[in-house]
């Protein structure tokens, strides 16, 4: 995991004990009861860690999983991917690059133009409303 520089405490003490438990200790939310599963506001959305900016509204779609699901990062950069091998299944969990947190898991079942689904925990994302009212069409 990279490293942050806030100690435990500090981050206990900034997030919620939800956000803690799904960031640090790789945690999952409820299906349908995050914050921004069914959010059609444009901006983007960052990590709730470091800040990172990691996805767009422009890529976000309803997977009908519950969860808020993207067909691709900002940038391949941003999110980093590790084998998870745990809960008796193998997938893709997906971290923030700069800080290591954990967002989610990746699955090879989204739509065009990737075929990916960015299947992200709310208690990992902070939208950042677009200013002007659309979202900011960064791609990788």
């Amino acid at each position: 995991m990279v490293e942050h520089n806030e100690s435990e405490e500090e981050l206990r003490a900034r997030l919620t004990p939800e956000q803690y438990q799904v960031t640090q200790q790789a945690g999952t939310e409820r299906a349908f009861s995050g914050e921004y599963w069914d959010t059609k506001a444009e901006g983007t959305y960052h990590c709730v860690v470091c800040d990172e900016e990691l996805f767009t509204s422009d890529t976000k779609y309803d997977s009908g999983s519950g969860w808020p699901s993207f067909y691709q990062p900002i940038s391949t950069e941003k999110v980093g991917e590790v084998k998870d091998a745990s809960l008796g299944m193998v997938r893709t969990e997906s971290v923030c690059s700069k800080c290591g947190a954990h967002l989610g898991h990746v699955f090879p079942d989204g739509p065009a133009p990737t075929g990916q689904r960015y299947c992200m925990n709310s208690a990992s994302l902070r939208l950042q409303p677009a200013a002007d009212g659309s979202a900011e069409a960064e791609t990788a």
